[in-house]
């Protein structure tokens, strides 16, 4: 006979379907199980669309079996009015007897109301099944709302020989396969925002939309201090947002966006402005200089490093980074490897 563990399970296998279209929200699966049988399931399939519990609670055909049923969720069900109504409002309404839920939802306007709200009407509420994969699903929700900024991704490539880019580059240049390279673009749409510094948007000019994969484009953010970047440049054209970060002015009246920030402190500067934006999450992708200076400040989340078969012999040195490994993988000609900021 399956268990809470087996259904909630369940919850963020389809939470994951969610994935880069409903941020701000958090990704949220839910299935309702009566007699040990799924007779509704749903996900939160897009930011300002119904919530997971709504889209499960809908799915069920007899809904007199609803009073008769268990219902999962891997996140606190919500108890304030948002872009929908509450669902623990819902739950309470069609008399749910029993609600499993992998983690408690620490955003302030939830954080245990949800919980408080079905226990005073009667529902058995069980909380923190599964507990350490729901907040790992969505890691980027909860740092931004306990560490108030965005999750922090740094990714580079570097040469079997330990440099991240040719000396004296004038070109664009790739190191990775063709496999590393789609991998790339999934992870872009996968999050809200992507970073580089002037230097990588001069020399690479890159487009960083995603174009390997089906996807919708992250926010493109570059560091500009004195603006000197040719406006001709991939990373203003039309395919997606793009948000200069600078010492000279703040514009936003057009797509292009100028922000003035303060570079003797411009990590927590940038980062000061991605929370007001309710941007939850970046890939820092530009340049060892950018890429170290998330480090040597320590804040960072994650990195994701390819190491090709490639042997450049001089060049720009790669980032210098410790943390711990949690993966190691091959990918074609490329060694992927993932380490967290402990």
């Amino acid at each position: 006979m399956q268990n809470d563990e087996f259904f909630l399970n369940e919850c963020l296998e389809i939470a994951r379907l969610g994935i880069g279209r409903v941020s701000p929200n958090p990704m949220v699966g839910s299935v309702i199980v009566y007699k040990g049988e799924v007779i509704g399931e749903g996900y939160h399939e897009k930011y300002g669309s119904d919530h997971a519990e709504v889209n499960a609670i809908n799915s069920v055909k007899d809904k007199s079996l609803l009073s008769k049923s268990t219902l999962y969720v891997n996140l606190e069900p919500c108890s304030h009015f948002g872009k929908t109504p509450p669902c623990s409002d819902l739950i309470i309404k069609y008399k749910i007897p029993k609600v499993v839920i992998g983690c408690m939802d620490t955003y302030s306007e939830v954080n245990g109301t949800g919980i408080n709200k079905m226990r005073n009407a009667g529902i058995d509420v069980k909380v923190g099944i599964m507990e350490e994969e729901s907040r790992e699903l969505n890691k980027r929700f909860f740092t931004f709302h306990e560490k108030k900024r965005p999750y922090i991704i740094l990714k580079w490539a570097e040469s079997k020989d330990g440099f991240i880019a040719p000396k004296n580059q004038t070109e664009p240049f790739w190191m990775t396969s063709n496999k590393s390279k789609k991998l790339v673009h999934k992870w872009r749409s996968e999050e809200d925002s992507i970073l580089v510094g002037r230097i990588t948007a001069e020399k690479d000019n890159p487009s960083l939309t995603v174009r390997e994969v089906l996807g919708v484009n992250p926010i493109r953010l570059v560091i500009d201090k004195d603006l000197k970047l040719s406006k001709n440049l991939n990373l203003f054209n039309s395919e997606s947002k793009t948000i200069i970060f600078n010492k000279i002015k703040s514009d936003n009246s057009s797509k292009n966006n100028y922000i003035k920030i303060n570079f003797n402190d411009m990590i927590n500067s940038i980062l000061k402005e991605l929370y007001k934006q309710k941007n939850q999450s970046v890939i820092v992708e530009g340049g060892t200089t950018t890429l170290q200076s998330f480090i040597e400040e320590n804040i960072w989340d994650e990195a994701r490093i390819f190491t090709t078969d490639k042997k450049l012999e001089n060049g720009v040195k790669s980032p210098i980074i410790k943390g711990k490994k949690i993966s190691e993988i091959e990918i074609d000609t490329d060694c992927l490897k993932i380490i967290l900021n402990d």
